[in-house]
């Protein structure tokens, strides 16, 4: 071999830069930050006053885009909670649930998630993006089949990639197109189903009666994520499946702390007799540090509570029909007929004009979410209003008029 051959053998492949990938949505984010608008996904709370207040940039602002549905944040208890667990127990566990990371606390908080859900067992993960990964990539294995719904949650999604099943997507919301691609799976296997309660980008709810029977129908186990809807669905606040009467049908519930109880971390709960072997097999959960004793003391706490929220569970249902008729009636196109959750879309047509009215919301002391593919559907921009228990009703009011004035700045509505 020539001395010119050896030294293109030897010189270095030029590999492509891994970042590369996202080369068109950089270019599309710089765009966008050059006209002067500030970027929707990175903004910083300078100070939180409130489960509905803040300030942002030195202004005050009114919160609709927290997920803080029940206002549990700033609540006293709660607060207390967390606090003298701090004394009692230091800052953090610094080990998984299996070793040394179980306190008292933990043991508190899941026993109090036992008495709101009514269940045997309930198991507390360190988010709820990583409690419907570890149950999901733990429950259906080689062989078995993961049946769930096209818009999904990623963390739904991740949980399924994660593990090794057959994954089979059926259209949003359609009873018909989960039978059927039931009906086609082979008898003797495996089957979950997953469902939401409450579905985060609209704010729509599922048929679960319907969804529930066709999944007992073909033989399948379901775990419904009530993310969304714990706190205010239902007699006891457990959520659509417990509005909708199927809780004596659904094997697993999971849910997350970082909504309705005010604070962060997730759980299932259920009542399968062999529910405890997952604490031993769920990657998620046992090779991950648990939750500080301050974080499940809080949460212990607001769960509590939220046993006894009927009040609160009222005056939100109040706000976001009227805030949905509101803006329904100065012409908005909303994600759903009828208020249907605490989560209300409003559809615009274009990224310009999704952004155009954020920033100007913004501007008025209003924010709100701002959401577009990937997160939504492919060409589906939307601001996301999530309305909370503490807004008080001249909150919903200037919320109201201030959609009315940025509507007619953009051009969005006449």
């Amino acid at each position: 071999m020539s001395e010119t051959a050896l030294q293109s053998a030897d010189a270095p492949v030029q590999a492509p830069d891994l970042f590369s990938k996202f080369d068109g949505l950089i270019a599309e984010r710089e765009a966008l930050l050059s006209t002067g608008v500030r970027d929707p996904f990175a903004i910083v709370m300078d100070k939180v006053l409130s489960p509905t207040e803040a300030i942002i940039q030195g202004k005050p602002t009114i919160l609709l885009g927290t997920y803080n549905y029940m206002g549990m944040t700033f609540d006293p208890d709660v607060i207390a909670a967390g606090k003298k667990a701090l004394d009692e127990f230091g800052s953090g566990t610094t080990g998984s649930r299996v070793l040394n990371g179980t306190y008292q606390t933990h043991k508190e908080c899941e026993d109090a998630l036992k008495e709101f859900y009514g269940t045997e067992h309930a198991m507390v993960f360190s988010t709820g993006y990583q409690a419907n990964l570890g149950m999901i990539s733990t429950l259906a294995g080689k062989g078995d089949y993961i049946i769930l719904d096209a818009d999904s949650h990623a963390s739904i999604y991740d949980g399924c990639w994660l593990g090794n099943a057959e994954i089979v997507r059926f259209r949003h919301n359609s009873v018909e197109d989960l039978d059927k691609r039931l009906g086609r799976l082979p008898k003797e296997a495996g089957k979950l189903v997953v469902l939401e309660g409450v579905y985060s980008m609209l704010g729509d709810i599922a048929p679960l009666p319907e969804m529930v029977a066709v999944a007992k129908k073909h033989g399948a186990m379901i775990l419904c994520d009530e993310a969304h809807g714990m706190g205010f669905f239902g007699e006891h606040g457990r959520g659509v499946y417990e509005q909708m009467g199927v809780e004596k049908d659904i094997d697993f519930v999971v849910g997350t702390f970082s909504k309705s109880v005010g604070t962060v971390g997730g759980f299932c709960v259920s009542n399968h007799p062999k529910f405890d072997v997952l604490r031993l097999v769920c990657r998620p959960y046992v090779f991950t540090a648990s939750l500080p004793p301050s974080v499940v003391a809080t949460a212990a706490t607001s769960i509590r509570k939220l046993m006894h929220a009927q009040d609160k569970r009222e005056h939100l249902w109040k706000n976001s029909r009227r805030l949905h008729k509101g803006l329904r009636d100065l012409g908005f196109t909303l994600g759903t007929e009828e208020a249907q959750s605490a989560i209300i879309a409003v559809i615009l047509p274009d990224q310009e004009q999704a952004v155009g009215m954020w920033a100007t919301l913004l501007e008025l002391g209003l924010y709100v979410n701002m959401a577009r593919p990937p997160a939504t559907p492919a060409g589906t921009f939307l601001l996301r209003c999530s309305l909370c228990a503490e807004h008080r009703d001249e909150q919903v009011g200037q919320i109201i008029e201030m959609f009315a004035k940025a509507g007619r700045t953009v051009g969005c509505i006449a």
